[in-house]
């Protein structure tokens, strides 16, 4: 896993309506704004549609293995192993016939301004597989997979996937991602993906708090565009005045 760019834990929801229905797969190309979709081998990536399409990308990195590289905040893990499985057992919403309950069916606004994230799941099966996100004004990426999607090279597919969105839809030249020295699994997916190794901070503070070294990688395009999901870039004022 590749460390998480969610801080703040901020989500909107809206109800349901004609305009926004809850089932249909996304289709990759039909990116609309503020929402974006991909594929790549065997992976499907979208902009969550519904709060059980976030529950569940939390559910794929709130293990203990997952959360000692991740760090996340203690209030966006999920601590019954129980109600993990549950999630990811399920399928997005409408897309396997069954109902899942109202809560869970609310759709998701994502945050302006803020990481754009994806929930990934098996192309084969529409099983939940993980998350990846992107911070579109600094470039970082990061990921991570479900624990049964882990150990059989879909990191590199996620890593790859990052950065078709980062410099095909986000217009972004470099994007780059950290990640602790020992982390093997996440480095070598970051270099089967075509990421090379980058200069940056030597430490790193994760969301919980902890402080641990860092290693940085960075992949680069010379035709870097965007999508007509992406907002427009801030201007150089705009973006002094926010940094």
């Amino acid at each position: 896993m590749v460390w998480s760019l969610i801080r703040r834990g901020r989500t909107r929801y809206e109800r349901p309506t004609a305009e926004r229905p809850a089932s249909g797969l996304p289709v990759p190309g039909r990116c609309e704004p503020g929402r974006h979709v991909l594929a790549t081998e065997r992976l499907l990536l979208f902009t969550p549609r519904t709060r059980l399409d976030v529950a569940a990308a939390l559910a794929a990195c709130a293990d203990a293995e997952a959360q000692r590289w991740l760090g996340t905040r203690a209030d966006r893990v999920l601590p019954d192993p129980g109600v993990r499985r549950a999630l990811l057992e399920w399928r997005p919403a409408g897309d396997d016939g069954r109902r899942i309950p109202p809560e869970l069916a609310e759709p998701y606004v994502p945050e302006p301004g803020g990481p754009m994230l994806l929930v990934c799941v098996r192309r084969r099966d529409l099983g939940y597989a993980g998350a990846l996100e992107l911070d579109p004004r600094s470039g970082e990426t990061g990921g991570w997979l479900a624990p049964g999607c882990r150990g059989q090279g879909l990191g590199t597919e996620l890593f790859g996937a990052g950065t078709v969105l980062g410099h095909t839809h986000a217009g972004l030249v470099t994007v780059r991602a950290g990640a602790e020295p020992g982390n093997t699994a996440s480095r070598t997916a970051l270099a089967r993906a075509g990421f090379a190794p980058d200069r940056g901070p030597r430490r790193h503070t994760l969301p919980d708090g902890r402080v641990v070294e860092a290693v940085w990688h960075r992949h680069d395009t010379e035709t870097a565009s965007r999508c007509r999901g992406a907002p427009e870039p801030a201007s150089d004022d705009e973006h002094h005045r926010t940094t």
